[in-house]
């Protein structure tokens, strides 16, 4: 092999490493900012934004902001795809993510400081005014959040179409992503306290405490986005280069509904990150009113830490000895027993914190797994009828974390409200009521949501590595002969009767 053959190959790894690198990077801005936005803006709002409101109106005012974040962001959730289709009929010499990646971390980010500053103060001035901004405000930010989300995931099939490539970058930014969030759950106390004492010589969460928080993490979106949007390259392989156009809007919702492995994928997932996303944006309050030791919370965001920097950078190597249907399976069956622990001994700190070590070990595994069978179901979709949507099938991703954040945001001020566990109340002040209400919320019906998904999973979810490689080879065939794919509808079970060779798909 000649020295210019070797200094060539050197290059494209160094190349390629950094690629990654930079790719990786970026999921660790948008998930402590995703974080901050889907659980810490309510306990911002429950505890400190309305703190020189009269107790009354203010328990007023938290329902109202609580409410409207809801409605917003499921309203929202039927825009994504919406956006994924401006995405993926995107044209620019970067090409058709990074300037997403660019634009939305910029203006998500900035947006993100004036919620968390309580509209620069308006909040104190003027109530009916502050609403008012709060929803535009609000839904701006969501908007610009979900494209560069959007871009962030749909970028992962423009990089490899190989299924083992693919989970190598899944399983970076699900590693950065696990620093980014629960990096946050370690943080949020400490630098909320800090900049509340210095400002205003107290050791209590207020306002000036929160706004610092919120610079923080949105200077760490701006970093971490544009490091993809200079970072990272496009590839022009066969599957991109020679797939149709991707359609306007109607295309893209009828992709999505035609896509019958890609819906049932998305049940299963968003019944998880709803059951997710419910306890873990409540369980500061087990430690702040059940376990009365509210300095603890901190250990929950050090033991999902942990949990994401052994199990992220395993998944490529468990992926390549365990299919992801087992691992799919064995995350589900741990957070199962976490959640009957924690219902049974919730007032016990040794066995809470074994039950978190059962609740967050497998979090990779299962969100790892689904977003790489939302990824394959891509060439799915374009076997069956014909068109590419990368980023409106990947927009179901960040779609159905809406459907969970929104989740959260209402169980988080519910509980707030109904276990009176808003405002100044303390441990003290607790009923037995009080813990039944939030053990239901929090544990109970979360359980059965993982039941449910993980039934789902098991009896309708048909996509995995080896039908996906099957997929692969029928649909490169296809294009290179320039047929043209039949636009009907074809089930799972169709194309999972392929048996290796080169032939078409008939129903």
């Amino acid at each position: 092999m000649s020295n210019a053959t070797t200094a060539a190959d050197g290059e494209v790894r160094r190349g390629k490493l950094g690629q990654r690198i930079a790719y990786a990077c970026g999921n660790l801005g948008q998930a402590a900012f995703y974080n901050a936005l889907s659980t810490y803006f309510i306990v911002y709002v429950t505890s400190s934004l309305f703190s020189d409101v009269d107790k009354a109106v203010a328990a007023k005012l938290i329902g109202i902001i609580s409410s409207l974040v809801v409605i917003i962001r499921i309203a929202e959730i039927f825009i994504d795809p919406l956006l994924g289709n401006i995405v993926d009929n995107t044209t620019t010499k970067w090409g058709r993510f990074r300037p997403w990646q660019f634009i939305g971390g910029l203006v998500s980010s900035v947006l993100l400081v004036v919620i968390f500053s309580g509209m620069f103060g308006l909040v104190n001035v003027d109530q009916t005014w502050f609403i008012v901004l709060f929803v535009i405000t609000f839904i701006v930010l969501d908007v610009f959040y979900s494209l560069r989300d959007i871009s962030y995931w749909g970028m992962i099939p423009a990089l490899s179409s190989d299924s083992h490539e693919r989970s190598t970058y899944t399983a970076l930014g699900s590693f950065t992503g696990s620093i980014g969030y629960n990096g946050i759950i370690v943080v949020v106390i400490p630098i909320v306290t800090y900049f509340s004492w210095m400002f205003t010589g107290s050791h209590t969460e207020n306002q000036s405490g929160w706004t610092s928080f919120g610079i923080i993490v949105a200077l760490l979106g701006i970093l971490t986005a544009w490091t993809v949007a200079f970072g990272t390259k496009e590839s022009q392989s066969t599957l991109r280069s020679k797939a149709q156009d991707n359609g306007g809007p109607l295309e893209a919702f009828k992709a999505l509904f035609q896509n019958d492995q890609l819906l049932w994928v998305a049940l299963s997932y968003v019944l998880y990150a709803i059951a997710n996303v419910a306890t873990t944006g409540v369980l500061i309050f087990l430690f702040k009113f059940v376990l009365d030791n509210q300095a603890a919370y901190s250990v929950t965001g050090i033991i999902a830490l942990v949990a994401g920097l052994i199990i992220a950078p395993l998944y490529p190597i468990l992926n390549k000895r365990i299919p992801r249907r087992r691992l799919y399976i064995g995350g589900m069956t741990s957070m199962i027993i976490s959640y009957i622990l924690l219902g049974i001994f919730d007032d016990n700190m040794i066995m809470v914190f074994v039950a978190l070590v059962l609740f967050y070990v497998p979090s990779t595994l299962i969100q790892t797994t689904a977003i790489l069978s939302l990824t394959d179901s891509i060439e799915y979709g374009q076997l069956k009828n014909g068109k590419r949507n990368e980023a409106v099938t990947l927009s179901v991703r960040p779609m159905l974390d809406k459907i969970g954040g929104a989740m959260s945001n209402g169980i988080v001020s519910f509980i707030a409200i109904a276990a009176g566990m808003a405002g100044n109340a303390t441990a003290a002040d607790m009923t037995s009521s009080n813990i039944t209400t939030f053990k239901a919320c929090a544990f109970y019906v979360p359980l059965a949501l993982i039941v449910l998904s993980l039934l789902v999973f098991c009896f309708k979810v048909k996509i995995d590595e080896k039908m996906h490689a099957k997929i692969v080879k029928e649909l490169e065939t296809k294009l290179a002969s320039g047929e043209i794919v039949d636009e009907e509808a074809q089930t799972a079970e169709i194309v999972e009767a392929i048996d290796g060779e080169t032939k078409p798909i008939k129903e």
